[in-house]
Parts: structure tokens; C-alpha cells; sequence
């Protein structure tokens, strides 16, 4: 196995990282090897992920972000599983990403989205925590002089058991960084792991739990001004004038600023002398082409392209509109998906410190790479001047990835004061209005059935938004979003559909309203798998056949989303007598690498009331590298996706957002909550993802049982808006 190192001549631009720490991850290539000069005298680095203290102490360098999902605990499992070291002893670190072009990137990718954290990163983190147990091997030996092949080592100690003789890796650590890294770095067969695979408790619980923890929110620099900020409420609308002299001599404003063309911020000594200023400062919006755009214009638009005579295909076998024709029986029904915000716990923030020769921000981002990037843009210094120091998240979901535009207003803000630490924090109210949303889409689906009920065909068409047009456009190949088709795409090892059909045909017709798309957690995988499955389920009992027996009939060639099916049927017992009035749902998908089913039992009440009882999910990510992660995270996607389900709902009026915060933007309630069962069955030989894919299963199980409860169909969410009475 080589261990690859990246070219010495690379040197990154600002829109190289990012456009390729946006795009798929692995367009470069690097090992663990040390660029010369990097390794100062004394320091206890053995190779950029690992540095082992006199006092064993170890610290396991991690790339990614942490932001709830347990990917900092999982990638240190699995570095110390290579490394062989005292778990007890483990600490981890976050490089930054200047440090990492200094390095020739030797620490790869830095973007943590799309479940990748681990199933994208796994491979050479491991190598990093081999190279560097074969390295301190390798010193013990040296000063042994016996070969490094008799001896072994274990919770970090080094032993020669021929002579009885046993080192620490504190003992041998500044020996083993003088070493040149070895060639040839192979890892362990999972199946002989002792630290990856176990069910750890997380690193970083006890800081959470005793205020020791700091967010960007707790970060303070010496000298430090406070900065709020309001922007145009009417997307793509400028700032026409604003009147600073009435608020210049409210109590701690020390300035009144434009941020670009449209937005304006005060800045004072404390975060709410800020706000209360701006809350009085008299601004006058030019809300631009936009204002007139309503929800109600939207649909309109989007319902259109259901029938338009142009769309792209995404996915497609045999001659579906044919076959549609020629059908005994026509089955057809149209969904549709709103606007969705990220509402993260903590809202937008980061601090600068501008002059002229360097400029810093410190800031929860889920790209520290194109946060450095989104600095250096807005300072208009090079990139060897701008660090971005990366802090744990309160939440991300998507919203800090792609998108750092606050990063570049606190960055704009402390350009104005230069030499003055700046922390700009967005209001709740700022934060809803100026997210980046979930992208809203139709989908009219139509299937073919012959005169014995087996579906002939199947024609799904998808008109609305694309996030790859509204972030990357240069991504868009012949028209084609790929995102846009998560969960329906060919038989393969990303987001493919589940079951087969003679003739399918699945296109999409792009509709870009003017309010922006991001990448909200489970992306386009969540409304796929309500459109599809929710329309499997409508077939199944249009033909009087079982919701699971129906599905199993199309899903022979696809094994492991069969697996995963009868996985979670068989645990929630289907077909199996429920209490009176409890009902049962089903459906299942494939996303950001990994197989997920669910099974949701649920009531309604005589006035429409909703009840879910209770959840159980089955998930095969092809490695479970901490069972008890992956169970938390099963729970907190139904949190979060069950949420969206019952009350995520971005509406537009005169072109801007109507909800401003919690009062009108809910989320689900503890009472609220279900059971939920996690199910894990990996099957090896792949590595999917953890944190997303089961989001898309909460709710289109729970409008399955609703369905099986009440005979109603909900096609449009959230579900706070239908009437569930029983038809």
C-alpha cells in the first residue's frame, strides 16, 4: 500500500479551495510525510496527525468539523485503533487550514458535509495513525538495536518480548519524529479492531456538559468591539440610505457601517448595546425586482414544470412514456416539498482582527478551508496573511458549509476598524431571514400498471429548485443538478434507487426562485424519499397488495436495501397485531453511502391529532465505527427530520421570509418525541455515512401509518398544515 504525498509545487488560489472543497472530496492527493523544514526541533509530532507528549499523552489531529455528529470521536477511534495507543490517554486538536497549505495539504480535505466526515477520510487517517506506531516502533527498536519486527506494541507501550524489554511511546516519541516515514503503511482488518467499532463514550461530552466547551458565540479577544448587523429582508434588494447620526450617541456605539451594498451593522462595546441601535437606526431598503414574490408565485411556477416538455434525465431504463401509454391502469399523484431552514441552535457568528499585513477569524465552520478562502476574498490579502482558526459548532447542519457570507461581513466590519477585534453575531431573527434554504420542489409521479396490478412503469418528474445552480453553477453539466437526484439514481454505491422497474424514467425541470438554496441536512434525499415512497405506498394499496410485501416484489436485485427493510420490519414485527388504534408505516432508501429503513407506528386522535409512538430504524453503513454513535445519531436524525415533517415551512411574502424565529418556526418538543429502536446491520466492505441518511425515512414512515390510520394521503408538508380527521 503507498502512501501518496501531495506535489511540493502546489499552491492553492482562493477560488482552487473553494471550488474543491465544495466539489466531491479526493481531487488531491496526500500522505503523512512531513514537508522539510515543518518538524522543529523537540516537538513531540510524529507525523501531522499524531503527537505523542513525554507524559504519553497523546493528540490525534482532526480535519473535520464536530458539530453534535460524533465525527471527531469516531476519526480519533480510528487513528488510535492504528496507532495502538492508551485510549485514556487521547486528546484531540484541530489543525487550521493555513497550517495545511503551509503542509502541502497534507491534511486533505477539511470540509465536513455530506455524512463524509469518516467514510471519505477513513482510509488515510488510519495510515496516519499506523505510519506513526510503526515509527515509534521502529525508535524503540533503533535503541534496542533489534529489529523492528520483533517487537510489538500495545496501549502505548513498545515490548521486545525476547528480552523482556518495554519502552512508552513518550519515552521513544522525539526518536521516532526524526524517522523518515515508512513506504509501506498497511492497516488492520476491522474485524481485529479493539478501539474502532466499540461503543466509546465521546470525547467531548464533559466539556459540553460542565460550560468548558467554548463556541464561537463564548469567544473573546482583548480589546474586543461587538457588532449586529441587519441586511435587506427582500433578497437581492441593496441598502438605499440609512441615518447613523441617530444612533451614534446611544450608549457603547462606537461606529455605524455599511457592509457591502446591502446590509448595515453597529458596532459597540457590547452585542446588545449593538442591536438595540440597530434596532433604532432608520434604514431605507431598495428591495429590488423581488418584492412582489409570494409562496403562492412560486408554486405557481413550479407546478408548471410538471408538464413542461423540457426537463433532464437522471435516471432511466426502457421506454417509460411508452409503456405509460400503452398501460392497462394509470396511477398518478403530486407532491411537494417547502422552503426549509437549517435553525441552528447557535446562530451565525465570527470575530476578525484586520490590519493591513494579516487578517484572522475565528469561527464554527464546517469548512475551515473555505472559510480561509471567504477571508481572504474579503480582506483582499493573499492567502499566506489570512489564517481561519476553526471552533466546535453549535449546530450546522449544511448552513455552515458551503456559504461562509458571514465570514465575509465580519471580515468587511473589522476592515473598517483595522487593528480591532470585531465579533459579529447575527440575531435570531437575522439568522432565519437570511438562511440558506432547502430547496423547494413539486414532483408529479406516474405509474403504469398492467391488467394483473404489476407496474409497468414509473415516470417521476421533479420541477424545482437546484442548489448546485444557486452555489456552483460551473458544476451544472448539459443542465443536470446530480444532487437533485439523491436517493433515484442507477444501481451503484451513492443514493440509488431501490427497486426495479421495466421502464422508468425520472427527470427533473429547474425552477430558480430568487430565495438561495443550501445544502440543509439530508439535502434532496429527504422530499426523494417522501415522493417515492409515499407513491410505492399508494401503489401497494391501489392494488390491494402489503405495503412490505409490495416493496419486497421490486427490490430482488437491490440486496442490501432489502436488507435493511426486512431488518427494520423484522424488529418492529410486522404484520404482527398492534394496540387498538395504532397503525403502522413503511419505507426505506439509499443515501450519502448507507441503506436505511423505518418502520413508524402512530395514531390519530378523533380531532386529527397525531400521536407517534414509536420508530424503528435499520441502518447499514458497512462500518459501525462507534455502535453507540450511530445509535444517537439515528435518534437525532428523527429529532430533526420529524421536525421538518410535522412543521418545516418557509414561507415568502413580498419576496422575503415570513418566520423570524422559534414562535413561528417550531421544532418538535421532548412529549413529542417517539421511542425510537436503532437497528444496526453493517455489512462490510464499504464505508457509508451516519448523520444524514436517516432523516429521509422519519417522514415518510409517519405519513405511511397516517395514511394506514386514516385513509388520507398528505402529499404537501408540513403536516401542521393538513386535516387529519379520518376521511
Amino acid at each position: 500500500m503507498t502512501v501518496l504525498s501531495a506535489p511540493r509545487s502546489f499552491r492553492p488560489s482562493r477560488r482552487h479551495i473553494l471550488a474543491g472543497s465544495a466539489a466531491v472530496a479526493g481531487a488531491f492527493t496526500f500522505g503523512f510525510s512531513i514537508p522539510a523544514g515543518a518538524q522543529q526541533a523537540g516537538t513531540p509530532e510524529i507525523n501531522a496527525w499524531v503527537v505523542v507528549h513525554p507524559d504519553d499523552k497523546v493528540v490525534i489531529r482532526i480535519a473535520r468539523s464536530e458539530m453534535g455528529q460524533g465525527t471527531l470521536t469516531g476519526l480519533a477511534q480510528l487513528v488510535a485503533e492504528e496507532l495502538n495507543c492508551d485510549w485514556s490517554k487521547v486528546t484531540t486538536e484541530y489543525p487550521t487550514p493555513g497550517q495545511n497549505i503551509a503542509r502541502n495539504r497534507v491534511w486533505g480535505n477539511f470540509s465536513t458535509g455530506g455524512s463524509r466526515g469518516i467514510r471519505e477520510s477513513h482510509d488515510y487517517v488510519r495510515k496516519g495513525g499506523a505510519a506513526a506506531r510503526m515509527m515509534l516502533i521502529q525508535a524503540a527498536a533503533n535503541e534496542w538495536k533489534v529489529p523492528a519486527a520483533e517487537c510489538s506494541a500495545e496501549k502505548s507501550v513498545i515490548t521486545h518480548k525476547a528480552s523482556g524489554r518495554s519502552l512508552r511511546y513518550g519515552q521513544v516519541a522525539a526518536a521516532a519524529a526524526k524517522l523518515e516515514a515508512p513506504k509501506e503503511v498497511p492497516l488492520k482488518d476491522p474485524k481485529d479492531w479493539t478501539i474502532a467499532g466499540k461503543a466509546l463514550p465521546r470525547l467531548d461530552t464533559v466539556d459540553k456538559t460542565n460550560g468548558k466547551k467554548i463556541y464561537g458565540m463564548d469567544f473573546k479577544l482583548p480589546g474586543m468591539l461587538n457588532a449586529a448587523i441587519k441586511d435587506c429582508p427582500v433578497f437581492g434588494g441593496k441598502v438605499k440610505s440609512f441615518d447613523a447620526a441617530k444612533v451614534r450617541g446611544m450608549p457603547g456605539v462606537k461606529h455605524v457601517l455599511p457592509v457591502g451594498d446591502s446590509a448595515v451593522t453597529v458596532v459597540a462595546e457590547t452585542w446588545w448595546q449593538a442591536k438595540t441601535a440597530l434596532d433604532a437606526l432608520p434604514i431605507e431598503w431598495d428591495e429590488g425586482p423581488n418584492a412582489k414574490v409570494t409562496s403562492e408565485s412560486i408554486a405557481a411556477w413550479l407546478k408548471e414544470g410538471l408538464d413542461a416538455p423540457d426537463a433532464v434525465v437522471g435516471n432511466q431504463n426502457g421506454d417509460a412514456k411508452g409503456a405509460l401509454a400503452g398501460a392497462a391502469r394509470v396511477i398518478e399523484a403530486t407532491y411537494s416539498y417547502p422552503f426549509q431552514n437549517h435553525a441552528c441552535m447557535e446562530v451565525m457568528n465570527a470575530t476578525a482582527l484586520y490590519t493591513p499585513e494579516k487578517c484572522e477569524v475565528w469561527t464554527p465552520t464546517q469548512n475551515g478551508e473555505a472559510a480561509l478562502a471567504a477571508t481572504a476574498e474579503a480582506s483582499g490579502l493573499p492567502l499566506a496573511k489570512c489564517e481561519a482558526y476553526k471552533i466546535d459548532l453549535g449546530g450546522g447542519f449544511g448552513r455552515r458549509g458551503a456559504v461562509h457570507d458571514w465570514v465575509r461581513q465580519v471580515v468587511a466590519i473589522a476592515k473598517q476598524i483595522p487593528g480591532t477585534p470585531v465579533k459579529l453575531i447575527w440575531s435570531r431573527e437575522e439568522d432565519m431571514l437570511h438562511g440558506r434554504f432547502h430547496p423547494i420542489t413539486q414532483c408529479k409521479l406516474r405509474a403504469g400498471l398492467d391488467k394483473d396490478g404489476n407496474v409497468t412503469a414509473l415516470h417521476m418528474r421533479i420541477s424545482g429548485q437546484s442548489i448546485v445552480a444557486g452555489l456552483f453553477p460551473q458544476n451544472i453539466q448539459n443542465g443536470r443538478d446530480p444532487v437533485v437526484f439523491q436517493g433515484l439514481n442507477a444501481p451503484g454505491p451513492e443514493a440509488s434507487i431501490g427497486y426495479s422497474f421495466p421502464n422508468l424514467l425520472i427527470d427533473h425541470a429547474m425552477r430558480n426562485p430568487h430565495v438561495p438554496p443550501g445544502f440543509w441536512r439530508g439535502v434532496n434525499l429527504n422530499q426523494n424519499t417522501i415522493y417515492l415512497e409515499s407513491f410505492i405506498d399508494e401503489l401497494a394499496h391501489e392494488t390491494g397488495k402489503d405495503p412490505l410485501e409490495f416493496r419486497r416484489s421490486l427490490m430482488k436485485s437491490h440486496p442490501k436495501h432489502l436488507a435493511v427493510l426486512n431488518a427494520a420490519a423484522e424488529r418492529a414485527e410486522w404484520g404482527k397485531p398492534l394496540p387498538a388504534g395504532v397503525f403502522r408505516g413503511i419505507c426505506q432508501t439509499m443515501g450519502f453511502g448507507s441503506y436505511v429503513a423505518a418502520v413508524a407506528e402512530v395514531s390519530v386522535g378523533a380531532d386529527g391529532k397525531l400521536t407517534i409512538h414509536r420508530i424503528v430504524a435499520a441502518t447499514d453503513p458497512g462500518h459501525a465505527v462507534n455502535p453507540a454513535q450511530i445509535e444517537r445519531q439515528v435518534e437525532g436524525s428523527f429529532v430533526y427530520g420529524l421536525s421538518a415533517a410535522l412543521y418545516g415551512e418557509i414561507t415568502i411574502k413580498d419576496g422575503r421570509v415570513e418566520q423570524e424565529n422559534f414562535d413561528t418556526y417550531e421544532v418538535m418538543r421532548l412529549e413529542a418525541m417517539p421511542k425510537v429502536e436503532t437497528v444496526i446491520v453493517p455489512s462490510g466492505g464499504f464505508w457509508g455515512g451516519v448523520g444524514e441518511p436517516t432523516i429521509a425515512v422519519a417522514a415518510p414512515a409517519v405519513l405511511n401509518a397516517i395514511f394506514a390510520a386514516t385513509g388520507k394521503r398528505v402529499r404537501s408538508l408540513p403536516l401542521k398544515n393538513a386535516d387529519l380527521r379520518k376521511a
